[in-house]
């Protein structure tokens, strides 16, 4: 880190670059999904992002930063299921979401393993994720880097990636947005020509090699790849003794 004594654990990295996610994102709801994100938000809601409306991961709208795991002290409202639904469908939602399979174009699949007739494997079902890719930006969360969630082909469609948004037409293109696929390798992003998956960071300790081996499709590698931003003395403060004074994060990220 900046001050040259502490290092930042991998987990750490993974924090910061999902509190990017919500930078400068204004009064919208993050919606995160997961150890790592949940951190994130807070993080960014602490630092860069005071304006970002929290929830406590059920139907309370929170305006204090608790410890995950802890309650909120301060409530600001209610937030049942219609409403919450009503909001998403205008988009004021920034959501990190899941995949147990993520293609090359962004097309996310959390609903089943195999084909759609006889699955190998039942999962959650599509749930909000095509609402949630065509109305907010949606990025996603991978806390194992693996072929076997970066396919070539995912095996349903439950959120929609570039390709078929842009085939669907402008009223699917129009608040269609993955701004970040962050895993415990690196950032991706899908600023190129064609919208397909690139490379944007590596997480200290993880090579190129090894994200190119653990990825099931052609990934867009620049010549330079630069490092994950290091996290500052402040996050890590915040990150080790505000909000996550149980290293939970390091149950889903385990030191590299």
């Amino acid at each position: 880190m900046s001050s040259g004594t502490t290092t930042a654990t991998r987990a750490e990295y993974c924090v910061v670059a999902c509190a990017g996610a919500w930078r400068g994102a204004g009064e919208v709801l993050a919606s995160p999904m997961g150890t790592v994100p949940t951190i994130g938000a807070r993080l960014a809601k602490l630092t860069f992002s005071p304006d970002l409306l929290l929830t406590d991961g059920e139907a309370l709208l929170i305006g204090d930063v608790p410890a995950v795991g802890a309650r909120a002290q301060v409530v600001e409202g209610w937030l049942p299921y219609r409403q919450h639904l009503a909001l998403v469908a205008t988009g004021r939602r920034h959501v990190m979401m899941g995949a147990s399979q993520l293609d090359r174009h962004g097309n996310q699949n959390i609903s089943c393993i195999g084909a759609w007739d006889r699955p190998e494997r039942q999962l959650l079902g599509v749930r909000g994720a095509p609402v949630n890719t065509l109305n907010n930006p949606t990025s996603y969360w991978i806390p194992k880097h693996s072929p076997r969630v970066f396919v070539e082909r995912v095996d349903m469609v439950s959120g929609v990636g570039y390709d078929r948004a842009a085939a669907a037409g402008p009223s699917a293109t129009r608040y269609h947005r993955i701004p970040d696929v962050i895993s415990n390798l690196g950032v991706f992003d899908f600023e190129t020509p064609d919208r397909t998956m690139r490379l944007r960071s590596l997480h200290p300790g993880a090579t190129v090699d090894q994200v190119v081996e653990a990825t099931g499709f052609a990934l867009t590698v620049p010549d330079d790849v630069p490092h994950t931003r290091e996290p500052t003395a402040e996050e890590l403060r915040l990150i080790r003794e505000v909000i996550d004074p149980k290293a939970l994060r390091d149950r889903e990220v385990p030191a590299a």
